[in-house]
């Protein structure tokens, strides 16, 4: 595994909702700010139908898909980043993540509390994303401070790093994301001791009610969908208590209940496909022995990475890969016909993983 996607948004929008529902946990979700202080953590399987066909060719004794790990933070408020509500605890906890799900109350229901008196995306949104951004300016500016007392004394790397915080610093005060900078490996390689919350890849996830599922006039969405398009964020449009009441179900009684609302998947199957691909990663798929497992790596990972993603001793005894994709091992329906057609490749060390290859390493150690 080893990525981690963090739920955040103000108090009450249903974060703790959607990560219950997510990794089928039972974290306090009440009705009042600040019921979450400590993060919760939870791993959710990826969804995946190419997994399971392709372990249902193999008949294997084991099966284990991939998985991402979902963190729930505690709600933000305006003034997190001088410390209201304990914020400046809850943005430390921001960190750690790789990712961001920020959760956006869209539905109206006066038994919900809210921060405010109306509910407005938009605002919510800015309030939230006006916090991480003031906390990465306060991050900068401390960190110039520091580096040019060190560059004083002719240290090269200080002198590069400083050269990217002052891009960074006027930006940032414009309110700019360090990630809508589009900055340089270089450039982000010179500031990689430094952890910025705007330089994190970020969605939105749009809390509505049954009544608001593709809804077309509803103005509250309708902004939210406006800011996504107009900042390239992706959005996630869910109804967090329908799909916490759809998780409670059987599967026979979630799929009528799904028919009913007109859904052809889980709203929580679509988040964490959202939060997969929105950390640039890809599947591979292994047969070893008795098992077929999924693999979650980068994408453009070299294949002899990807096999030390499994055993360091692959990685250092690497000789080939056989690869074959999964959309064609599905649709010839065994091993045995793909190798007939000449459809099994053997690639190199340097042959980049492709999202769903199923691969067999050969290596000597």
């Amino acid at each position: 595994m080893g990525f981690n996607c963090g739920i955040v948004g103000l108090p009450n929008v249903g974060k703790t909702t959607l990560f219950n529902a997510l990794t089928r946990s039972s974290a306090p979700a009440e009705n009042y700010p600040f019921c979450t202080v400590d993060p919760n953590s939870g791993v959710v399987t990826v969804p995946d139908e190419r997994f399971y066909k392709v372990a249902a060719i193999f008949n294997p004794e084991k099966t284990t898909p991939t998985t991402l790990q979902f963190v729930d933070i505690a709600g933000l408020v305006k003034g997190a980043s001088q410390g209201e509500g304990l914020g400046n605890q809850f943005l430390s906890h921001i960190q750690e993540v790789d990712a961001i799900a920020h959760v956006i109350r869209c539905f109206k229901d006066d038994n919900v509390s809210h921060s405010y008196e109306t509910i407005d995306p938009l605002r919510d949104a800015e309030v939230v994303e006006a916090e991480l951004l003031i906390r990465d300016l306060e991050t900068v500016q401390k960190r110039l401070k520091k580096q040019e007392k060190v560059a004083v004394g002719g240290d090269k790397a200080a002198r590069e790093e400083i050269a990217v915080m002052r891009e960074i610093e006027p930006a940032l005060s414009a309110g700019r994301s360090v990630l809508s900078l589009g900055l340089s490996a270089e450039q982000l390689a010179c500031v990689s001791s430094t952890v910025f919350l705007t330089g994190k890849p970020a969605f939105y996830v749009a809390n509505i009610s049954d009544d608001q599922v593709g809804s077309t006039d509803d103005p509250a969405l309708g902004a939210l969908r406006k800011l996504a398009h107009s900042r390239h964020v992706p959005i996630v449009e869910i109804s967090v208590q329908t799909e916490s009441e759809l998780h409670e179900l059987e599967p026979d009684e979630r799929q009528a209940y799904m028919a009913e609302l007109g859904l052809s998947e889980p709203g929580l199957a679509r988040f964490v496909k959202a939060g997969y691909q929105l950390l640039g990663l890809v599947t591979f798929f292994t047969t070893v022995g008795t098992e077929v497992r999924a693999w979650t790596v980068p994408a453009d990972t070299p294949a002899v990475k990807a096999a030390g993603k499994i055993h360091t001793d692959m990685e250092k005894g690497f000789i080939r890969a056989e690869v074959v994709s999964s959309r064609d091992l599905i649709s010839l329906g065994s091993e045995q016909v793909v190798r007939e057609k000449g459809l099994l490749r053997q690639e190199g060390k340097d042959y980049l993983v492709r999202d769903g290859d199923v691969i067999r390493f050969r290596f000597n150690v």
